[in-house]
């Protein structure tokens, strides 16, 4: 066993992966699980929160990957490739799908309740936003992997790169 200062130094913090601003990304799940009890501005105002992620964590892995000092001629593709990989992989990931996949839950829950119960259309509705909410854990993982698959069968096709775009989780 070494030293503490032969032991590789941990990676630095992604202030977009690391720390509480990831959450920041699931705004517009939130946003869609509230729809049946808010108005719809602030249900797109959570769209808008989580494009704003989106687009600072593609550009932050832009710039880490210009700041690599290896291979300086390839320095301006590798930004590019980074961006353009992290935006989609992050507003398909984080936004689209999510987004989408929320919503129709809540619609069948909303739906389902209102043929299967007798309960008044407020307690209806709190129920969906609960069920919405309650649903956001279980379906991140499947996407984020199922966004990986398509990103990998396609679009990271056109680019290869030895190691692994910074995008995935």
């Amino acid at each position: 066993m070494g030293s503490p200062a032969d032991q590789p130094a941990p990676p630095p913090v992604d202030l977009y992966r690391d720390t509480w601003v990831r959450y920041l990304g699931y705004a517009n799940e939130v946003g869609e699980s509230f729809r049946a009890i808010v108005p719809v501005s602030l249900v797109w105002a959570s769209y808008g929160v989580a494009t704003a992620y989106v687009t600072a964590d593609a550009v932050d892995k832009g710039k880490k990957a210009a700041a690599t000092k290896s291979q300086e001629e390839g320095r301006t593709s590798r930004a590019a490739v980074a961006v353009v990989d992290t935006f989609i992989w992050q507003a398909l990931a984080s936004v689209v799908i999510p987004g989408f996949t929320i919503n129709r839950i809540c619609t069948a829950s909303l739906y389902l309740m209102g043929s299967r119960t007798r309960w008044p259309l407020s307690v209806r509705k709190w129920a969906t936003t609960a069920v919405g909410l309650s649903a956001i854990p279980f379906i991140i993982k499947p996407i984020d992997r199922s966004v990986d698959f398509l990103m990998d069968s396609s679009f990271r096709k056109l680019y290869s790169t030895e190691e692994k775009p910074p995008s995935s989780f």
